[in-house]
């Protein structure tokens, strides 16, 4: 993505930032010069991960001139709509948790300040596509990445032995595995195709090499209907189409059954999958593996994300330096990242806490996979840069529409591919943006 500014970001609707209306509402450490001797530097930190006041409490307690409180907040479109409500009222509050494909929005709304002068050095810290997803590809840095979701893919390891499959690496071996058990077991399924979590087909669309949002000077560029998006979508189209695998929605009774009992033999997921299988098939504890996802070309190495967010100060902020420093220590600290893989349950961004700390031992649902932290912390290295634009949830609700009622008859997924394409397109023009043809 060519470098984005505040000022291109937001052009089509008149919210003029970038580096002058930055100077204009103060650099980046004004606020805390100005509050300099009048004691210590209070900050205010939104988030909605769990536990996330006792990490700040190790951070309070051995930084007595900058206190952190935490206001746990709803995540999602709930807390972008706040963030922005409160910018247009000027009482946002000092730092954010923000999610990766959030940020274009909140930029845009002028949300969020750009810590780079704030952050030398950090960026070598995490893998080239998540730091990707909070610059934008440029020099700006709007947050600090601090959990991520590499995609995997997970498997019943006995299930597989029972019924002579193989674990595919590539896509096509992927599909062929998915046939062969349908011959072999018409009653399960390798796998389902489910509409109802948008990030799951964002993240394998990542993998294919989409970009669905780019940007140049004022006029964004949509293409989710580009052709790694639309071979995604004629793969899993195409097996729905066959029968070689379900059409049914994650996350339901159904679902969980068909999952604890056997089934369903696999699922494309990311790496909080444990916490999930352990809620949705407890039956199958010691009995799952996880492996890197299928290769669209044999020999490639590339991955996509669901999920995972970020550390952001705020443009509201009178002490960003300040906020900054805590966001540095938040998302790269040794001893603040073992407390969040504790108390938040989240998979840091930070490459050098992926195989440390709290994640040395295999998660207990992965007993029988005691290397499984090392395998995937070489697998999020591999994790391929994600596109974002001002209207991801637009393109998102879209999504579950038009794809959930695509696999409910499984066909017309290109139908669906279109219509997600013109949805997300009209959207950004009903709001202003210049959007290329």
């Amino acid at each position: 993505m060519p470098h984005i500014t505040r000022r291109g970001l937001a052009a089509a609707t008149a919210v003029l930032l970038g580096a002058t209306a930055l100077t204009a509402c103060g650099s980046a450490d004004s606020g805390d010069k100005a509050g300099a001797g009048s004691g210590p530097v209070s900050l205010t930190y939104w988030a909605w991960a769990p536990g996330m006041d006792k990490v700040a409490a190790l951070w309070n307690a051995e930084h007595p001139d900058i206190q952190v409180t935490v206001q746990k907040q709803a995540s999602g479109d709930d807390l972008v709509t706040k963030i922005i409500t409160a910018t247009k009222a000027h009482k946002g509050p000092d730092l954010v948790q923000a999610e990766y494909q959030a940020l274009p929005t909140l930029v845009s709304n002028d949300s969020l300040a750009d810590i780079a002068s704030e952050v030398p050095g950090v960026k070598d810290g995490f893998a080239p596509g998540i730091w990707q997803q909070t610059t934008f590809g440029g020099e700006a840095v709007y947050a600090l990445p601090q959990d991520s979701g590499p995609l995997m893919f997970f498997y019943r390891e006995d299930l597989f032995k029972q019924y002579g499959l193989t674990v595919p690496t590539t896509w096509d071996e992927f599909a062929a595995t998915a046939r062969t058990l349908k011959k072999k077991a018409p009653g399960k399924s390798l796998t389902t195709f489910s509409a109802n979590d948008s990030g799951l087909f964002a993240g394998l669309s990542q993998q294919a090499g989409a970009k669905w949002w780019s940007f140049e000077g004022d006029t964004w560029k949509v293409g989710i209907d580009d052709a790694a998006t639309k071979k995604v979508t004629d793969f899993w189209g195409g097996l729905v189409a066959e029968g070689a695998i379900d059409n049914q929605p994650m996350y339901t009774p159904a679902w969980n059954k068909a999952m604890n009992t056997g089934e369903q033999l696999a699922w494309v997921s990311a790496v909080w999958a444990p916490g999930t299988l352990t809620t949705a098939a407890p039956d199958g504890k010691g009995k799952w593996a996880m492996a890197p996802l299928p290769q669209w070309t044999e020999g490639e190495n590339a991955t996509g994300s669901w999920g995972g967010s970020s550390t952001a100060v705020t443009s509201d902020s009178k002490h960003k330096a300040a906020a900054a420093k805590f966001a540095v220590w938040l998302n790269t600290d040794p001893k603040a990242l073992a407390a969040l893989v504790k108390e938040s349950g989240i998979y840091p961004a930070a490459t050098a806490a992926q195989t440390s700390g709290a994640l040395a031992k295999a998660p207990d649902y992965f007993a029988n996979q005691p290397d499984f932290y090392t395998r995937a912390a070489e697998i999020a290295k591999t994790t391929a840069p994600a596109a974002w634009g001002p209207n991801v949830n637009v393109a998102y609700t879209a999504f579950k529409d038009e794809f959930g009622k695509a696999a409910k008859a499984k066909s017309g997924f290109d139908t669906a591919l279109t219509a997600l394409q013109n949805a997300t397109v009209a959207d950004l023009k009903k709001q202003g943006f210049e959007v290329a043809p």
